[in-house]
């Protein structure tokens, strides 16, 4: 059967869970005066080393985190607080992606989340941080949860996602991974999983219900 060739799904959560924060982010744009796809700009340039890669390494905390993407983004022409942006990442829960995953979890997937956060100390602003029941009760579904904080590496490094391999113990050939992001998607698909982009929610689980032979509406 088409279903028993995969046993484990991973899920990116930021942007395929909820809400994409670019939606915030041109949001911000527009309202402050800034160009367009300005705060991708400074979070791509030297992406390996910059503010936002430290952060999501525990390699630097939010004060320091705020002097320097400030110094990055001005260095790019405009000034932004490093604050202003972490305020930006809550998004909304996408409730046909949390169904989704309950689906899976009874099916008996091993469900993975794979993500790139940080410690953000009493201020609530990594999303896996804001506890809530709702958030509590979507987390529950995964048997894993791992994050970049934790991890010191962060997507797309390849060594993230050999880590989260060995986690779970998941076969890469059976393995399915969810991600907004295709620069996330490529050394997962190079390790041999399988990868859907999310675009919206309608489109991510056509694909998957494809995949696993189970319909998500």
């Amino acid at each position: 059967m088409q279903k028993l060739r995969f046993s484990s799904v991973f899920w990116d959560f930021g942007g395929v869970i909820t809400s994409s924060p670019f939606e915030a982010f041109s949001n911000f744009e527009l309202n402050n005066n800034l160009p367009k796809d300005f705060i991708r700009k400074v979070n791509s340039t030297n992406h390996k080393s910059n503010a936002w890669a430290q952060l999501e390494q525990s390699k630097i905390n939010l004060e320091e985190f705020d002097v320097l993407f400030k110094k990055e983004s001005k260095s790019l022409g405009y000034e932004v607080s490093g604050g202003q942006i972490l305020n930006l990442l809550q998004g909304e829960i996408r409730p046909k992606m949390v169904n989704a995953l309950e689906k899976l979890k009874k099916e008996n997937f091993t469900l993975a989340c794979l993500t790139n956060n940080f410690n953000s100390g009493d201020k609530n602003q990594s999303a896996l941080d804001d506890i809530n029941e709702e958030r509590t009760k979507i987390m529950n579904n995964f048997d894993y949860i791992i994050e970049s904080k934790e991890l010191g590496i962060r997507k797309p490094d390849v060594e993230f996602y050999l880590k989260a391999l060995e986690i779970s113990g998941a076969d890469p050939k059976k393995t399915i991974f969810l991600d907004d992001l295709g620069i996330n998607l490529k050394p997962a698909k190079e390790l041999g999983m399988t990868t859907i982009k999310v675009l919206d929610s309608d489109q991510a689980l056509k694909e998957l219900g494809n995949l696993v032979g189970i319909n998500f509406e």
